[in-house]
């Protein structure tokens, strides 16, 4: 995000957690980056949104995200972009081994659970309202190690 704006995007970050727009915030600012961030919860809409855009990034968002809320959350996507905007999202693949290697639920370490999802339910999702450009399980190098990933690139359709 803050990457984003620092190559000249105009960019809003949006996360439920208050704590974590507010460490955006500082980290923004400490960087002399102009970025708004807003807090909300992205499964039932970002209200204090009116723009749309040409490109909408989720890098790990989609597995905080229950399967039953799943589709909303891809509404408010392809109704923030604009017609032919692109979306990029990257989420934990169930062939990843993080938190026990087992299940579609996993708990973390924080106590959290997430969902880890397959490249099929997540083509699923996707096909009603974008086009697939590319779809793949991918490594991902983070801080405990290497994870794998879902990474999915699409085109809203018209």
């Amino acid at each position: 995000m803050i990457y984003l704006a620092q190559k000249g995007f105009d960019v809003i970050g949006v996360d439920i957690s208050e704590s974590a727009i507010e460490m955006a915030k500082r980290s923004a600012s400490d960087k002399g980056v102009d970025c708004r961030f807003i807090t909300a919860d992205v499964r039932y809409g970002i209200s204090e949104v009116h723009d749309k855009f040409d490109f909408a990034y989720d890098w790990e968002v989609m597995h905080h995200v229950f399967p039953q809320d799943r589709k909303a959350y891809i509404n408010n996507v392809y109704n923030l972009l604009n017609p032919e905007g692109s979306y990029l999202s990257v989420c934990f693949s169930e062939e990843s081994p993080q938190f026990g290697n087992k299940g579609k639920y996993r708990k973390t370490p924080l106590d959290t659970v997430l969902y880890f999802s397959s490249e099929n339910e997540m083509e699923i999702l996707f096909k009603p309202l974008f086009n697939i450009e590319e779809l793949k399980t991918v490594d991902v190098e983070g801080k405990f190690g290497t994870h794998k990933a879902i990474y999915a690139f699409l085109k809203k359709k018209l």
